[in-house]
């Protein structure tokens, strides 16, 4: 049943990979031997002119029906959203292949959305058979410890995985109070700032992983930036829930503080797709490229645990946590239209940046990385800025001997691209995958979630951009 869903989306993939491969055969274009390892490389793109720029014009239109259609022709858009995205990515699948026959863009595009769709997608129907309660009173304090340790956890299991396990719990537990302002500093944590410690926390830190910064930097040079930001949202959290009094009717509900856990099973699976992230040739030497496929075995692992922890889900879990498919076939066909309408614009912002590389700062990666990640995919845009500081100082990223050269030669430029890629994710439902599955979830359980633009205005904006330019002037100006 709950494929048919997806049918439309999968035959529209199968057929851009089809006519791509196709194209690329014709044109002897050998870039995809290495599509999954090479995600930013500008090798194919160099082999073809760069997009006009009115080719940003689907991008720009998609984002803006994303912010529009469920405030102004909410009818429309949640029966043609998935055709909207379509269509407009499919705008510029033909530009690239019919007018710059540019193959390798599309399948370079394609594969991190595979990559992209597997791991959310995983990750979200595992956390979906895992039943948490915590049977405690939602006080303001109970709350912050709520969101550090999920914080903390996004770490561990990424920052979708830490928001699925734990917010259909938080919900709950806050039932008699839930306001807007619990799910978005839940999104600005749990669903972002809190996974800037390892390169599992984010995507954009695992690229540079794979591209050869050591693992445990990230957390040795970001941990005195990560705390006191997260103390100081925790703290003004606190504060707003302070005025909270919430349904008064239920002061006299007895609370036993235990934590109620069901589905260990789903820990496994959960343990199987963090492991299966690893399992890339450019990790691991022994695992097998697919190439000129574009996906790999990491791939195949992540959607067959879709399958099997679906399958062999406790059905009363399932029933419990509301659980359907709605929220990632939300984020499944809007994010096809995001990641195919955005190739154009990260391609003319990756040649200027390194055109004008010299004359970029620190502080300057870091605004430029922050604010194009809240609209575009974070991380190519933390691989474009990463290649143009590189290449500041005449060092290729393809070359991961250069990269290692590169971060403990100079490394406040890799500083500055991973804050920012991380903690701007927050700026908007789009800036990070999580965000979208997060406001989806909490629309169906009945929470009036703020509109795109309000989300901005309201809080991110006030709230966030305050906090990023005393980041920004303390160490980066």
């Amino acid at each position: 049943m709950y494929s048919k869903k997806f049918i439309p989306l999968v035959i529209v993939v199968i057929l851009v990979f089809t006519s791509v491969d196709a194209i690329a055969a014709y044109d002897n274009v050998n870039a995809t031997t290495d599509i999954m390892t090479t995600m930013a490389s500008e090798e194919g793109a160099d082999e073809h002119a760069l997009p006009p720029v009115y080719m940003v014009t689907p991008f720009i239109l998609l984002l803006l029906m994303i912010a529009t259609g469920p405030l102004f022709y909410h009818h429309f858009w949640e029966h043609n959203y998935p055709k909207v995205a379509i269509a407009l990515g499919s705008l510029t699948v033909i530009y690239y292949l019919a007018v710059l026959s540019d193959s390798h863009s599309i399948l370079h595009s394609l594969a991190e959305y595979l990559s992209f769709i597997a791991l959310l997608g995983s990750l979200f129907v595992a956390s979906g058979g895992i039943l948490l309660r915590v049977n405690r009173k939602a006080t303001p304090f109970v709350n912050v410890v709520f969101l550090l340790f999920g914080s903390v956890i996004a770490n561990v299991i990424g920052t979708t995985g830490a928001s699925m396990l734990l917010i259909r719990p938080y919900i709950k537990m806050n039932q008699n109070r839930i306001k807007p302002y619990h799910i978005i500093f839940f999104i600005f944590m749990v669903s972002n700032i809190g996974g800037a410690l390892t390169p599992i926390g984010d995507p954009p830190l695992f690229l540079g992983f794979l591209r050869g910064v050591p693992f445990f930097w990230v957390v040795v040079n970001v941990w005195y930036i990560w705390i006191p930001t997260l103390l100081v949202l925790l703290a003004m959290f606190y504060v707003f829930d302070s005025f909270n009094k919430g349904n008064n009717n239920n002061d006299e509900e007895e609370y036993t503080g235990k934590i109620e856990f069901k589905g260990a099973k789903n820990l496994i699976y959960l343990g199987i797709i963090i492991v299966s992230v690893f399992l890339d040739p450019a990790v691991l030497s022994w695992v097998p490229s697919l190439a000129p496929l574009p996906f790999g075995i990491r791939e195949i692992i992540m959607f067959s645990v879709i399958i099997i922890s679906f399958k062999r889900a406790d059905q009363e879990i399932l029933k419990a946590n509301e659980f359907d498919f709605e929220p990632i076939k939300e984020v499944a066909y809007l994010f096809i239209g995001i990641f195919m309408t955005m190739i154009p614009a990260l391609q003319l912002i990756a040649h200027e940046a390194n055109v004008h590389a010299d004359k970029l700062t620190a502080g300057i990666f870091y605004w430029a990385t922050g604010g194009l990640s809240g609209f575009l995919d974070n991380a190519p845009t933390y691989l474009n800025f990463l290649s143009a500081a590189m290449g500041k100082l005449g060092l290729d990223i393809n070359d991961k001997a250069q990269v290692l050269e590169f971060v403990y030669r100079d490394d406040v430029y890799l500083r500055a691209i991973s804050v920012a890629a991380v903690f701007f994710g927050a700026m908007t439902y789009i800036g990070n995958g999580p965000n979208f599955m997060v406001k989806s979830i909490c629309e169906r359980a009945g929470i009036p979630m703020p509109s795109f633009f309000t989300y901005m205005i309201k809080y991110s904006i006030p709230i966030l951009i305050p906090l990023f330019i005393v980041v920004w002037a303390i160490f980066f100006r």
